[in-house]
């Protein structure tokens, strides 16, 4: 305990944690993915020899190693998996199984063919199914996903929302909307943050 509530303590950038369900939300700081899992098992009470599998919560995408996790921006939410619980969207608890054909069901090994589909199916259009499920997380994501959106091209994913391209030509022009706005965020913190520590500004 005494160890885990050292980490806690320490400096590092902000994150959301989340649970499977999504109904245990903390906030907690960490410097490196191995903090924050340990972290998380903490704060989310956990059991001690599970193995946990971090993602993020938005698009289920996996967070496995320490590069990784240094390019996340603060306040990233990520939710925390163990067993056998998976990543859904929000939303909708049948989202993810969208992305799994099944032909061979008595096939032995179908379970790990399913979940290696399921692991590869590109990240748009998780998001994309998330964000139908619910528009307004899309002021949540990261310039990374914002990025995916509003460069993605709304006719190869049109299955995933029935054919409604109305719907995925606005979400690619909003992401490319909140994509502008926080990237100026991000330079006018910049910006303070340089003042904040005594920097000068060169002026032309």
């Amino acid at each position: 305990m005494s160890e885990t509530a050292g980490i806690s303590q320490g400096l590092g950038n902000p994150y959301k944690i989340v649970d499977h369900t999504r109904e245990k939300r903390k906030g907690i700081t960490a410097s490196s993915l191995k903090e924050l899992t340990s972290i998380a098992r903490n704060r989310l009470s956990l059991p001690l020899d599970a193995e946990l599998t971090i993602v993020l919560e938005q698009d289920g995408t996996e967070v496995d190693d320490e590069e990784y996790f240094a390019t996340l921006e603060r306040n990233t939410s990520l939710m925390v998996l163990y067993g056998d619980q998976k990543w859904v969207a929000a939303g909708s608890s049948k989202a993810a199984s969208r992305y799994i054909v099944v032909d061979d069901v008595d096939n032995i090994e179908g379970g790990q063919r399913r979940e290696e589909i399921r692991r590869r199916r590109p990240p748009i259009e998780a998001l994309v199914s998330s964000l139908h499920g619910d528009p307004s997380h899309i002021s949540l994501l990261d310039g990374h996903n914002l990025e995916l959106l509003s460069d993605m091209d709304p006719d190869s994913v049109a299955d995933i929302v029935s054919g409604n391209i109305i719907f995925l030509e606005q979400l690619k022009e909003a992401s490319g909307r909140f994509l502008a706005e926080k990237r100026q965020a991000q330079g006018s913190l910049d910006v303070l943050q340089m003042c904040a520590s005594g920097g000068e500004i060169e002026r032309a």
